[in-house]
């Protein structure tokens, strides 16, 4: 440990950075794309007066890196501070090192690609711990003495970044797929945070319901926790069962259930990211090793 930090985490904010970089250069960068934040800023400065996106990403960070140190904490300020120059170094060696990939005649697959690098990179970063400073801490700020959602925030900082760079250097096609990158970012970042496994989690209100806890647990080797539960209209008490099971057992928990109780009521839910015993640990506690 350094500074209490994990290693591991280092690790993978070395790893999202190094993604994250290689598809700022080679996909939007190439084939003339925005992004919103300061990343953003960072291309509207090389393609308007040709500054170095990697130093820009600094000088813009780490002043609001600092001024949000209290807001982050001690941990996550030296992991986004890791992130921030990572970001830096990994975006001047692919310049230097740059793979030719040429999608300016099909602008639909270099806004996915763009999409796809940039969101998988922020995504591992985010999940590790880390930020790459910029609008998120001021959406932070924003929030805490303006009163402004992060959401909302981060929303108008990234549209007035975008708006700019059309106004600017992008005409209104690559600003559209400018978009469309922005978009799937945020979709594949929302995956990676939510977590790779899903699950599904059961709400099961039935007269047997302890037949049904028993054959759970003695079947599919899942647990089962009881609530009490009261009937709004009958007023009569009853004991709800809440079971978290994985997405391919769903039909095995339905089949059980069924099979003791037809007439039971069962609600299935989506769970994105599980912790604890049977999931990401074992029987005697110790984290499972996927």
């Amino acid at each position: 440990m350094i500074f209490s930090l994990k290693y591991k985490n280092i690790f993978f904010i070395l790893l999202g950075s190094a993604i994250f970089s290689f598809g700022l250069v080679h996909f939007n960068i190439q084939n003339n794309l925005g992004e919103g934040g300061f990343t953003g800023i960072t291309l509207l400065l090389l393609f308007l007066f040709n500054w170095d996106p990697g130093l820009m990403n600094i000088l813009l960070n780490v002043p609001v890196l600092i001024i949000g140190w209290r807001i982050l904490g001690r941990n996550t300020f030296f992991y986004s501070l890791i992130g921030i120059f990572a970001v830096s170094i990994f975006i001047w060696l692919f310049q230097i090192y740059t793979i030719q990939i040429n999608l300016l005649n099909d602008m639909t697959l270099a806004a996915l690609f763009a999409g796809v690098f940039v969101g998988v990179g922020l995504g591992i970063i985010f999940k590790f711990g880390g930020t790459t400073g910029g609008v998120d801490i001021l959406a932070r700020l924003i929030h805490k003495y303006w009163g402004w959602s992060m959401g909302r925030a981060m929303f108008v900082f990234d549209s007035a970044v975008i708006f700019t760079s059309i106004i600017t250097y992008l005409n209104m096609i690559q600003g559209m797929y400018t978009l469309v990158a922005v978009y799937i970012a945020a979709r594949v970042i929302d995956l990676i945070q939510e977590g790779a496994y899903a699950a599904r989690g059961a709400t099961i209100i039935s007269s047997k319901s302890e037949s049904i806890a028993e054959r759970i647990l003695k079947e599919m080797d899942r647990g089962v926790t009881v609530l009490e539960g009261r009937g709004s209209f009958t007023g009569e008490r009853r004991d709800v069962l809440y079971c978290v099971v994985g997405k391919n057992e769903i039909v095995r928990l339905k089949n059980v259930i069924d099979s003791i109780d037809p007439h039971a009521f069962v609600a299935v839910t989506s769970v994105h990211d599980v912790l604890g015993e049977g999931f990401t640990l074992d029987e005697n506690k110790k984290p499972i090793e996927y």
